[in-house]
């Protein structure tokens, strides 16, 4: 089951940030990610990429899943997530240089922006027919997560640290309301605080066990898939929300089986001035990361 809890949304030109929703984000993943489907004694066939029965990491395939290609993950093990950071211009600084329209531009929770099967290219598809309250269409959307010259400016391999809670043993957090990992970076801050108007990318693979639950609380938009199926939709610009599922209750939605790797796929943009939070508390011992280009 998809959830959504709404906090205040935060008006244009706002000055203060609005507290922050309370809520808990648990990743609850026993194992290690570093599994991949091949190597699970009953994982079956790892995927091919090619889209096929045989299943892939990107949901396209039937039969409970598949799991993830072998090859497309690190291999590395640990508590550290490895984010792409794309900036852009949401505060019109340079006349030449024109900001995003979608940045900085008008305030209001909106679900259904991207469509329920990640694309190909293992990125967001964007569903409506054109604009909507909150974008501008596809052509501008799809400059979120891919590389485009004058518009936006890459940063690979943002280290996201998640450190042990001292309280409960195996659980590793990672947890801000004051989110800006490119201070000063890319575009500038743009006369702001802080460098706002940026999209979050991260992609691992991990193991499915049975009985995990994950939660992420964020702003703005966040988009969280599971085997290329879409299983968190926290669409639009708004205060911080969360969103939870329930992996086992949306097992056959999400075409996974127990005891085999799959791919999470999150996407994140900050799109709004003043506040930017991401939270993210997990027991998964070992992240498998993965760099999607």
């Amino acid at each position: 089951m998809i959830t959504r809890r709404l906090a205040p949304l935060r008006a244009a030109g706002s000055t203060t940030v609005a507290a922050a929703v309370v809520g808990a984000a648990a990743l609850i993943l026993s194992g290690c990610a570093g599994v991949r489907g091949g190597d699970d004694p009953d994982g079956g066939n790892p995927g091919n990429g090619s889209g096929s029965s045989n299943g892939n990491g990107n949901g396209k395939g039937g039969g409970g899943g598949q799991g993830v290609d072998p090859g497309q993950g690190t291999g590395v093990c640990g508590q550290e997530v490895l984010a792409t950071i794309r900036d852009f211009r949401g505060f019109t600084v340079d006349p030449s240089m024109p900001r995003h329209p979608d940045f900085e531009y008008n305030v209001g929770a909106l679900s259904g922006i991207v469509k329920a099967k990640i694309g190909g290219d293992q990125k967001p598809v964007y569903a409506p027919p054109g604009p909507t309250s909150s974008t501008n269409g596809a052509n501008y959307f799809n400059q979120w997560y891919r590389d485009v010259d004058g518009v936006n400016i890459r940063f690979d391999k943002v280290s996201i640290q998640l450190t042990a809670d001292p309280n409960r043993q195996g659980v590793y957090l990672y947890d801000s309301d004051n989110y800006f990992p490119i201070d000063d970076q890319g575009w500038g801050n743009q006369y702001q605080a802080h460098n706002y108007d940026f999209t979050t990318e991260i992609h691992f693979n991990f193991p499915y066990r049975g009985h995990e639950v994950f939660t992420f609380r964020g702003d703005d938009d966040v988009w969280v898939f599971v085997n290329g199926n879409l299983a968190i939709d926290l669409g639009g610009v708004h205060e911080a929300e969360t969103g939870s599922v329930d992996l086992d209750q949306m097992a056959g939605a999400l075409g996974i089986t127990a005891g085999k790797t799959y791919r999470m796929d999150i996407f994140q943009a900050e799109r709004h001035v003043v506040g930017s939070t991401f939270h993210i508390e997990t027991t998964l011992a070992c992240i498998d990361n993965v760099i999607i280009p």
